[in-house]
């Protein structure tokens, strides 16, 4: 910077294709939190797994930042995360530009209003310092941009259920710490082309459920989609298309706890995720990101009050007992139109290979209505226990647990517990590492009643606060993204004992004998396998698995139990 009354960002200065360096961006956001300390605090929260600092910002305009005052007083919370794609940065020069305008412009401070905005100027700061301009092969722009993964490696969007990374845990703690009523988290979108420069994820309204998602879709969306268009940005829902191109129709996105807006509802909080179009100019895309977001600021502060009473009224519910949807399918039988302003698609011979290629001919824009699949049916739901058991042994998810501000009681002395306890009967894998741990997308369990043996020193989560909705779908196993699918209770799949091929074949002929339903079930998984008989391995393990003379009491019982009664 110039000097300290130069507040032009990096952007303003330049050609509009350069965005802000990581230390020029913390540097303008110090420089301003020095010069304008009555509305505005910038400090560390945390340090990511490359020990680089992760800064949050807090915008006030009576100068109040103490995040329990604001809940007490019943103000809306805004927070805006930027950056945690580094190479998609429209969001860290907009937010520096946003909260410029707010200290030297009074008239947007009046506007702000009783809201207050909590700000990640740069979350992926790892990836915001591995600075090229080639990680991005199909984007227009900037000259110079970060990189998605962080020191790990690991897509930060991808984790913020697991929290692998140390981001994760910083932001978790910023999130529940200030309890945002709204997010807005700004990236770039890659995909097919069209006119539109801005397009949208919100947190699936189906999915987000109750009252906050009737303020989303019948107040919110459409006063934004409507804001928008007067901004000169007319948007359009994530293009999302159910074939090759969106002409045949788009879905909404199911974005499941892994994303920030899925994270979001986890805690009702309205989330949404801007996804400017890639191959418009970055200045463009810039000026789209910076619209949405003063868009969505500015609704939630003339309507703070209804979503914080949505809000309310959906954990009251929870914690009441009402069931909660743990996974979800589009329902491909609901559409509605939605004017979508397009170009055409053709195909034609690759000159590179033996098929058809796909372009888009801009020379012949169009704008028609397509469909738009916008409504999703549960597939799985629980409905709330008393409370869960975590035994003590299971230390890294109670570890996790409490990073996302989840409180955790340690049983002061052995208590038995009526329960209920889940078998795994069936968990299939992703044959390959997803962000760093095998994901499991197929599961079946079955639910069986049981007397919890709560150790002293054992967790114990009763329910009946604000924390219910994430408590349940991360320990319910079939939640879209619970521990259990993100391999955090893997070694409960495995059996520990095994034998020896050629000693227990004579031991299988006993147990047939001795187990009248173990030969029915041989019987019937012969009649149904006949291919397999011809593997030794194949028909032993079978009769060794499901031997009572040789179970494994603990072999695929999920050790979280849902407590029926308390202590």
């Amino acid at each position: 910077m110039n000097s300290d009354s130069d507040w032009t960002t990096p952007f303003e200065r330049g050609n509009g294709n350069q965005t802000t360096s990581w230390q020029a961006c913390i540097d303008f956001h110090q420089r301003l939190a020095r010069a304008h300390p009555q509305w505005l605090t910038f400090e560390e929260a945390g340090r990511s797994d490359g020990g680089i600092p992760i800064h949050v910002g807090v915008f006030s305009c009576d100068g109040v930042f103490d995040p329990q005052a604001v809940k007490a007083a019943g103000r809306p919370v805004f927070f805006n995360n930027n950056g945690i794609h580094p190479g998609e940065p429209e969001g860290i020069d907009a937010c520096m530009a946003m909260l410029r305008d707010l200290c030297l412009d009074p008239a947007r401070r009046a506007a702000l209003g009783r809201t207050v905005l909590v700000f990640i100027p740069v979350y992926n700061v790892d990836g915001a310092l591995n600075r090229a301009d080639s990680s991005r092969v199909n984007q227009n722009g900037p000259e110079a941009f970060g990189f998605r993964g962080n020191a790990r490696h690991l897509d930060l969007n991808r984790d913020f259920i697991k929290a692998d990374s140390l981001n994760a845990r910083c932001f978790a703690q910023v999130f529940t710490r200030w309890d945002p009523d709204v997010m807005v988290d700004t990236h770039t979108s890659n995909g097919a082309d069209y006119q539109h420069v801005v397009t949208l994820i919100a947190t699936q309204p189906d999915k987000l459920g109750g009252r906050t998602a009737e303020h989303l879709r019948e107040a919110m969306l459409p006063a934004l989609y409507a804001d928008m268009a007067a901004r000169g940005f007319p948007m359009c829902p994530y293009v999302n298309p159910l074939q090759e191109i969106p002409d045949d129709g788009i879905a909404d996105f199911l974005d499941s706890p892994r994303f920030s807006t899925g994270y979001a509802a986890l805690h009702h909080t309205i989330g949404f995720m801007p996804e400017t179009h890639m191959l418009k100019p970055f200045a463009a895309r810039y000026h789209g990101t910076r619209a949405l977001v003063d868009s969505a600021l500015a609704h939630t502060t003339a309507h703070g009050d209804a979503i914080r009473a949505a809000r309310a009224a959906d954990r009251a519910a929870v914690s009441g007992g009402a069931p909660v949807a743990l996974d979800w399918k589009l329902d491909l039988q609901r559409s509605r139109p939605f004017r979508f302003s397009g170009f055409q698609a053709v195909h034609e011979p690759s000159r590179l290979g033996r098929y058809e290629r796909l372009r888009y001919d801009r020379t012949m824009p169009w704008q028609k209505d397509i469909p738009y699949f916008d409504r999703y049916e549960a597939t799985a739901t629980a409905v709330p226990p008393r409370g869960y058991h975590l035994p003590q042994a299971w230390h890294d998810v109670a570890q996790r647990l409490q990073a996302h501000g989840v409180p955790l009681q340690r049983a002061d002395r052995a208590v038995r517990l009526r329960a209920e306890a889940y078998r795994i009967q069936r968990c299939e894998k992703r044959p390959l590492p997803f962000e760093g741990r095998h994901l499991h997308h197929v599961l079946e369990v079955q639910i069986e009643p049981r007397v919890a043996e709560v150790a002293e020193g054992d967790w114990l989560l009763p329910l009946g606060g604000p924390h219910d909705r994430f408590i349940v779908e991360v320990l319910e196993p079939l939640g879209i993204d619970s521990f259990l699918r993100w391999a955090f209770f893997d070694s409960v799949l495995d059996k520990k004992e095994h034998f020896s091929d050629y000693l227990f074949e004579d031991e299988a002929e006993r147990l047939l004998a001795a187990e009248p339903d173990l030969r029915r079930r041989f019987e019937a998984w012969q009649a149904e396998h006949p291919a397999l008989l011809d593997d030794r391995q194949a028909v032993l393990g079978f009769i060794f698995r499901n031997a009572r003379r040789y179970a494994e009491p603990e072999w695929r019982r999920y050790p979280v139990q849902r407590l029926l009664e308390l202590p």
